[in-house]
């Protein structure tokens, strides 16, 4: 899969050298390049440099990057595949724009151009980044699956701005585009790790009004006034418009499903008292408030490091390409950092890569059905 990872600075006079370097080794190579926001405009200049390494390029923009020791936001990581994957970069997903059968025809021409993904007994992994400002991916997923059924399986994160103001966040080597998704279609067996860790509170809600990404009604009532009478009858904490958006994130909600609880943190709301989150909340779906536990009483990381090496087998000591929340890092603040200290030692991984996410994607318990999360750390071993 990914053969080499560097962080590099994206003004920099090595980016070509090191690109024709790799291409000389494995002239099939292909780049996912992962961007902080805080270098955006340096995005015109690496589509320049890999079009004149005649180098494929896929990319998206994320707030920062993660890496062993935490988090940054200068440079790029640039990731080598040995052999690119067949990809695709769609746009006009937004709802209204007929997004839905963009994205399905985006991904079947993708799916056949690649006859081996299907030959090799399992199904391949559609790796997706979304842009994060549209408000309907659980519904996009929702009907990727009922063109595709077990075909594919499914991974992915959002990218674009922290701020949640739109934002062209996704690119190719000829295209920065915003309101749309990148496919990478992963035809190796693709193991993909997903946690959030957070535990469920005892009341049980219902979203009474929704629509898309927006809460009208808790309970039949208002929903910021419903938030905020159980924040403080649950928690003993007073939240209040004023300090919505440094209290919200230590209070995300649960939708509840048959097997578990996705996170779905607020983070705006309206004046009439609609709550806006990262992620759909379905019309009469059961919800539970969920308290973000601090670091200390946090199992995420053994869950992760669990999952990914069941055996405790050396050879799962792999570099780890990892996703990590914004909401979770707005929650935990410095401890943020700690966490990924904690996941490196914990999976005596050789090389934390990745970004800052706003939202993640996995299939269920290895299973075709795609769902959205909130909250979680996503991590995909790199085979040596």
């Amino acid at each position: 899969m990914i053969i080499a990872q560097r962080l590099i600075a994206l003004d920099s006079t090595d980016i070509q050298p090191l690109l024709e370097g790799w291409k000389v080794r494995w002239p099939q190579m292909g780049i996912l390049a992962l961007v902080p926001e805080a270098e955006k405009e340096h995005v015109a200049q690496l589509q320049a440099t890999v079009r004149a390494c005649g180098v494929p390029l896929s990319g998206a923009i994320f707030p920062a990057l993660v890496t062993d020791t935490g988090f940054v936001t200068s440079g790029a990581w640039l990731l080598c595949f040995e052999i690119m994957p067949p990809r695709f970069l769609v746009g006009g997903l937004g709802i209204g724009q007929g997004g839905i059968p963009a994205l399905k025809a985006a991904i079947q021409t993708t799916v056949h151009a690649s006859p081996t993904a299907v030959a090799q007994g399992k199904s391949p992994t559609l790796f997706l980044i979304f842009d994060g400002m549209l408000p309907h991916i659980s519904t996009l997923l929702d009907g990727l699956h009922q063109t595709f059924d077990d075909a594919l399986l499914y991974g992915g994160v959002n990218a674009g701005s922290e701020t949640f103001q739109p934002m062209p966040c996704l690119f190719d080597e000829h295209a920065l585009i915003g309101e749309g998704a990148l496919g990478l279609l992963l035809t190796r067996p693709t193991q993909i790790v997903l946690h959030h860790g957070y535990p469920v509170s005892q009341r049980l809600m219902e979203a009474t009004s929704t629509s898309g990404n927006r809460i009208d009604t808790i309970d039949g009532r208002p929903a910021l006034e419903t938030y905020q009478n159980v924040v403080l009858h649950e928690y003993g904490v007073t939240l209040t418009r004023e300090n919505f958006y440094d209290l919200a994130a230590h209070f995300p909600f649960g939708v509840v499903t048959v097997v578990d609880v996705l996170v779905r943190i607020p983070v705006a709301f309206t004046d009439d008292g609609a709550l806006v989150c990262v992620g759909e909340i379905p019309p009469n779906n059961r919800l539970r408030l969920l308290r973000a536990p601090d670091l200390e009483r946090s199992q995420c990381i053994t869950q992760v490091a669990q999952a990914l090496d069941p055996m405790g087998s050396a050879a799962a000591r792999n570099p780890l390409l990892t996703f990590y929340c914004a909401g979770r890092r707005m929650h935990f603040g410095a401890d943020a950092a700690r966490e990924i200290e904690q996941l490196k030692a914990a999976t005596q991984s050789p090389c934390i890569f990745g970004a800052l996410s706003l939202g993640e994607i996995d299939s269920l318990e290895d299973l075709s059905f795609p769902r959205f999360h909130n909250a979680a750390i996503v991590c995909i071993p790199n085979p040596d």
